[in-house]
């Protein structure tokens, strides 16, 4: 009878230092996955059309774990976990990672949120608002510049929220994951920060990216970014507006500065159906290799977690620029998503379930 008494008490005791901490864990996620087309895809011939099933179209596919515990006099802690895969292959999208998407633990109050780990940069927080196709891995703003929808490993970040103006500073004492070397600050380190307003439908951001090269040979190397963009809503549309400026060494583009521009307009036909159009244009510094990215998309929502999409698109190369619907020629030897000096159309149509 004492040893069931004592398991009562100890079981009321830590149901009341739960209530009173206040923890809550989610677990969420997002499947995507649909059939792709692609003219001008790289083959023995050159270039071939290509149909394919795609996972992550619309957004990653993903799942993740995300909690908070209220602390007391305002003072909360959090943690993240998430993991990208593809749906139709159940492969790690990054492996050996498993949380290749997020990783970390934090602290926050009214001042704002600090939190350590793997976290997307403060150029992937603003360019995602940012973009009419809301970085929608198939044919979006990013794939003009994948650093844009950036992560940094080992890193601080502060993001405070005070009205409508958000400000966030993130440091990385290495951004690609390599270990930091001793005596050496600026091997593969990043730095970011940017401010966001919103008032009414208008949303205006300017952010700041910078990093250094990855080894000691090449810590001199810096690669920086600066992006500014509005959208504006009005009645059932929203346009967007935006630019980013390149100029850097460290090896993340291939030509040494180019401006990015583009534009855009979401449309809600009905609370179900919405359409989004979208232009995306490089201008490669002292080059005229200036590739253009046309997109169509059009979503319509079963439920709040259930839609369909059909997104098309087109990629106008110019002057030997290489850039395919899914990306620029790979730096790293990857294969390319379009034949050298092709155009390029492409078209996937989906499903996706958010849970």
């Amino acid at each position: 009878m004492k040893i069931r008494c004592g398991v009562v008490a100890a079981t009321a005791s830590l149901i009341a230092g739960t209530a009173f901490a206040q923890s809550n864990v989610t677990l969420y996620g997002v499947a995507d996955a649909g059939i792709e087309y692609l003219s001008n895809a790289p083959s023995a011939s050159n270039g071939s059309n290509l149909v394919r099933m795609s996972s992550g179209n619309m957004s990653t596919s993903r799942w993740g774990l995300r909690g908070s515990e209220d602390l007391g006099g305002g003072l909360k802690a959090v943690f993240e976990l998430e993991s990208g895969f593809s749906l139709d292959t159940a492969v790690l999208s990054s492996s050996p990672r498993l949380f290749d998407r997020a990783a970390l633990v934090g602290l926050g109050s009214k001042y704002g949120l600090v939190t350590l780990g793997r976290q997307t940069t403060p150029i992937y927080d603003v360019g995602l608002q940012l973009d009419p196709m809301g970085f929608a891995p198939r044919y979006s703003l990013y794939r003009s510049d994948d650093i844009i929808a950036g992560r940094a490993d080992n890193a601080v970040k502060y993001r405070g929220t005070f009205g409508g103006l958000t400000a966030t500073a993130l440091y990385s004492f290495s951004r690609t994951g390599g270990g930091e070397i001793p005596g050496n600050f600026k091997v593969d380190r990043n730095i970011g920060i940017s401010l966001m307003y919103e008032t009414g439908g208008l949303a205006v951001g300017a952010v700041y990216d910078e990093f250094r090269g990855s080894t000691v040979a090449t810590d001199e190397r810096k690669d920086r970014r600066a992006l500014v963009g509005a959208s504006y809503a009005f009645g059932p549309a929203k346009a967007f507006l935006g630019y980013r400026w390149f100029n850097g060494n460290a090896g993340t583009l291939a030509a040494s500065g180019a401006n990015l521009y583009w534009a855009g307009l979401r449309y809600s036909m009905t609370p179900a159906l919405s359409l989004t159009g979208a232009a995306y244009y490089t201008d490669t510094r002292n080059s005229s290799a200036d590739p253009l990215m046309f997109v169509a998309s059009a979503d319509y929502a079963f439920s709040k977690r259930t839609d369909v999409y059909m997104n098309v698109a087109y990629a106008r190369n110019k002057n030997g620029s290489q850039l395919g619907l899914n990306g620029y020629n790979s730096l790293s030897g990857a294969p390319t998503s379009v034949a050298p000096g092709k155009n390029q159309v492409g078209a996937v149509i989906g499903v996706r379930h958010k849970f």
